[in-house]
């Protein structure tokens, strides 16, 4: 029961984090200091996607799954598993890439624009 809570306790930070790193830059906008953070989080993101290297929370979730006597994760991870082929089909994963950039960048420059 602890394992399954933890891997469920993982998983919904994982989302949370993704919905950190594709909103987060639109909090900055009221709260600047917050900027510092989502950059880590899009620094994260980036190079998550340009080197493949796994993110902890997936290890995590896979870890808690597999010790409460669940299937893991599958080697394609997080993201393969929950939303491509369920938020969008697998085809269009740069397509969805793409989006969350330009949304980060939007979120960048009102930032920037709003500045006291």
């Amino acid at each position: 029961m602890m394992y399954r809570l933890i891997a469920d306790l993982a998983m919904v930070v994982h989302f949370a984090f993704l919905a950190y790193l594709v909103l987060g830059g639109f909090l900055a906008w009221r709260w600047r200091r917050t900027v510092w953070a989502h950059l880590a989080v899009v620094g994260w993101g980036l190079l998550s996607i340009t080197t493949g290297i796994e993110c902890p929370l997936t290890l995590v979730e896979d870890w808690g799954r597999r010790n409460a006597g669940l299937l893991g994760l599958p080697a394609s991870g997080f993201i393969d598993h929950y939303i491509e082929g369920v938020v969008y089909p697998e085809e269009y994963t740069n397509m969805a890439r793409l989006l969350v950039a330009v949304v980060v960048l939007f979120s960048y420059v009102g930032y920037v624009l709003r500045r006291p």
